[in-house]
């Protein structure tokens, strides 16, 4: 069978998965890119490959066909590609590890997706996100992520009520700033950490802030004032990881 029409109920709740309320209802997501969908594969997280008609992607698992019109309709790529998939949204794993990465109201799907891809090449064990973090179903996130996203833990909790609970386990707690921290430098052997990176206009509230064990910034030139976060992050847990 090949889904043809786009008021078929099938394609109709799919496209609802665009929508936050829908996908939290659901616990799925739609991905888009053969890479992406190989990413939810390999880590078990593919139900079903939406392919365009004609179009061959073999993997093991259930597969529906679509016009190019549905594929169209579906997408939320300028350009739409022929390969689609429906996920289930990822299981929370409470074992943290011992290097965690806080981020406190990221709110560019584009920062975080890219935070998220870092955090895996540079051996964070888990993000734990403020309620105020984008979504990380989010489209833009899942393709900044590249798919990284199936392979990180990533939990959302009441940062307020977390971090003390961090810190009674022995973790140290490093807020960022641009001023008035300690050199990265200083923080290089560092064995059960959490970093707190803080909004991209604002930074850490003062809450965070005050919860903080210390601070560290980024060496650089005088003459740029700032860092984009997801820059800043992927420099910061660069230099951690070595």
């Amino acid at each position: 069978m090949i889904y043809s029409s786009i008021d078929n109920d099938k394609i109709k709740e799919l496209k609802k998965l665009h929508l936050k309320k829908y996908r939290d209802k659901k616990h799925e997501f739609l991905i888009e890119t053969p890479h992406l969908v190989l990413e939810a594969f390999k880590t078990g997280h593919l139900k079903e490959l939406i392919l365009e008609e004609n179009e061959v992607f073999p993997l093991d698992v259930k597969t529906i066909n679509v016009t190019n019109n549905v594929i169209n309709y579906l997408s939320e790529l300028k350009s739409s590609n022929n390969v689609m998939g429906l996920c289930s949204y990822k299981k929370d794993n409470q074992i943290l590890g011992n290097r965690l990465l806080i981020l406190e109201n990221i709110q560019d799907p584009g920062n975080l997706g890219t935070i998220i891809r870092s955090s895996v090449a540079f051996n964070i064990d888990t993000i734990i996100l403020s309620n105020g973090c984008v979504d990380i179903y989010n489209s833009k996130v899942l393709r900044s992520s590249q798919g990284m996203i199936f392979h990180q833990n990533i939990l959302r909790k009441d940062l307020l009520l977390t971090i003390p609970k961090l810190k009674e386990e022995g973790y140290k707690i490093i807020g960022t700033k641009v001023t008035h921290g300690k050199s990265l430098k200083y923080f290089q052997n560092l064995k059960k950490f959490a970093i707190i990176m803080g909004n991209e206009g604002n930074g850490l509230t003062e809450e965070l802030q005050e919860l903080s064990d210390d601070f560290l910034y980024i060496d650089m030139n005088d003459k740029c004032e700032s860092l984009n976060v997801a820059i800043a992050t992927s420099i910061i847990l660069y230099e951690l990881n070595k």
